[in-house]
């Protein structure tokens, strides 16, 4: 080693290897490292390690200590029941499936009223199209605020007698989509008519109020209209 790194050399490299045997003992591992020597140089005369027959010598130097920060246990996350959804992108039929259970509020129920007396028969496409003109209407400024005083006006819908609805079978099919499409309404899940249209009759009538409006569509029997 004399030969490579001179006398000084191998003093310094002494000390550095007896720096680093002096740590710590408790070494999470070691490095090896290979030190050109002489033949007739004895690491031992050094204090260090016995040297070997070989051109070189391995000196095993304890590595420092590794503290590594000790993994924190994971917090547990509150766990967030989402509410279930019913996507829009379904088929009209499926979202009538999944919203005709459960109790409606007045006006919800009054919404479901109009579908039933005055489109039961009807495709829901048309049944829905009913729902959202009873909407519109309430939204209008031009018609009572409400969806009950939008159904119940005077002379606007031939089912209300005297402000009053007539009975029907709560537990029949026909029930259940109106209360289905009432949701579906409210919930604007599924675009229909425009939200200025405010007018529809069956196609089996002419009425003269017709001629003052623009004609939109015709879905089932029921032909919608806009000022």
């Amino acid at each position: 080693m004399t030969r490579f790194l001179g006398a000084r050399g191998v003093a310094a490299v002494g000390a550095l290897l007896l720096s680093l045997v002096g740590g710590s003992t408790d070494a999470l591992s070691q490095v090896h490292m290979v030190l050109p020597v002489a033949q007739n140089f004895d690491l031992r005369s050094q204090g260090l390690v016995a040297a070997t027959p070989s051109a070189s010598v391995i000196v095993l130097v304890p590595a420092p200590r590794l503290t590594l920060p000790s993994a924190r246990p994971a917090s547990a996350a509150p766990v967030t029941v989402a509410p279930v959804t019913v996507s829009s992108s379904l088929p009209l039929s499926a979202l009538v499936d999944a919203n005709g259970l459960g109790e409606l509020d007045e006006e919800a129920s009054c919404l479901a009223t109009a579908v039933y007396f005055e489109s039961k028969g009807e495709p829901l496409e048309g049944q829905l199209a009913v729902a959202q003109v009873v909407m519109n209407r309430a939204a209008s400024g031009r018609y009572p605020s409400t969806l009950c005083g939008v159904v119940k006006q005077r002379a606007q819908f031939s089912f209300v007698r005297n402000g009053a609805f007539p009975s029907l079978d709560p537990n029949c099919d026909g029930w259940r989509k109106a209360r289905a499409i009432a949701r579906i309404a409210q919930k604007h899940m599924v675009a229909t008519v425009p939200t200025d249209v405010l007018w529809y009759h069956a196609n089996y009538v002419v009425p003269r109020w017709r001629q003052a409006l623009v004609k939109v569509e015709q879905i089932g029997q029921h032909i919608f209209y806009r000022a």
